[in-house]
């Protein structure tokens, strides 16, 4: 990898540190008068019909079978329950509050790599772990008695995030980022729906379809929008610039968030909320120092056969 690309590729990232709170202030936007799973929808379909064109440009196969159409079905699948999870949250929640609980999304695919695929994983990162899991119930336990059990649904976006990342691991050699863009968005749409015409059909508020009214309309095409250009924005700067050196950034999506739920909504963490932040930043930071330090370390020779 060029040193001379990663300041583009680190300017990408912090585009997308920018863009991607404009998801979650969309919803919360759209979540006033238009349910959870229709705003699920939403995200989806129109960054399937974003991709399009960009498809196109970018020569990218329309075609998907075999592993790739099976890891497609299980990164959809896992962008259903983070997106919905978070828009339920933020309908209820400060938008830093809620992502600050989705956050520890780090210490989950840690602990998800030791369990699924055996990776080493020390002491000092288990710590780490912990410790950021202590940040979270910082968070959690005032949100909690003020919002009830939503505050436990940024949970389900870090689990739903943290596999959408082992999941993209493996689908990576497989397809570019534009085409994974594409695929995931439409199979979700695929996947959702049915779920959308039940949901109606049983008369579930969450889960039934309505008619956008006004400028509900702009919100939902809003978080479709910015899903798009959040994460082609992220995954640009990921094949400009090592995974290691642009990590750190991600914690800046903190404070856009922060930024842009005070301007839009009056909300604005609080000294316990900004405590549990300031632990869980300061934990993935150093499980990421951990990482660059092992990723250094020389490969042990093997012995000699005697």
């Amino acid at each position: 990898m060029h040193q001379d690309r990663i300041p583009l590729g680190t300017a990408f990232m912090l585009g997308f540190c920018m863009t991607a709170p404009l998801i979650d202030v969309a919803s919360k936007l759209a979540a006033a008068t238009i349910p959870v799973g229709e705003i699920t929808f939403a995200r989806f379909f129109v960054q399937a019909c974003l991709m399009i064109p960009v498809m196109i440009a970018a020569r990218g196969s329309f075609r998907l079978r075999g592993r790739a159409l099976r890891l497609t079905l299980l990164r959809a699948g896992v962008s259903i329950l983070a997106t919905y999870s978070f828009v339920a949250a933020v309908r209820e929640m400060p938008i830093a509050d809620a992502l600050a609980i989705a956050f520890v999304e780090p210490f989950i695919i840690l602990l998800l790599g030791w369990a699924l695929y055996g990776e080493q994983v020390g002491p000092r990162r288990i710590t780490a772990s912990a410790v950021g899991f202590a940040g979270a119930l910082l968070v959690i336990q005032p949100s909690f008695a003020a919002f009830g059990a939503v505050a436990l649904f940024p949970l389900g976006t870090a689990f739903g995030f943290a596999f959408y990342i082992l999941i993209t691991r493996q689908l990576s050699p497989l397809q570019t980022p534009v085409e994974m863009q594409f695929h995931t968005a439409l199979v979700a749409v695929a996947l959702w729906v049915p779920f959308l015409a039940g949901g109606s059909a049983l008369g579930l508020a969450d889960l039934t379809a309505v008619l956008p009214q006004g400028d509900a309309w702009f919100w939902l095409v809003g978080v479709g929008a910015a899903a798009t250009a959040s994460h082609l924005l992220m995954s640009f700067g990921l094949r400009l610039a090592p995974a290691a050196t642009l990590a750190p950034l991600h914690y800046l999506e903190m404070v856009s968030a922060a930024t842009f739920g005070y301007l839009v909504f009056g909300n604005f963490p609080d000294a316990l909320t900004w405590l549990g932040i300031g632990i869980i930043v300061a934990s993935g930071l150093y499980l990421i120092h951990r990482e660059r330090q092992l990723a250094r370390r020389p490969a042990p020779v093997p012995a000699p056969l005697p």
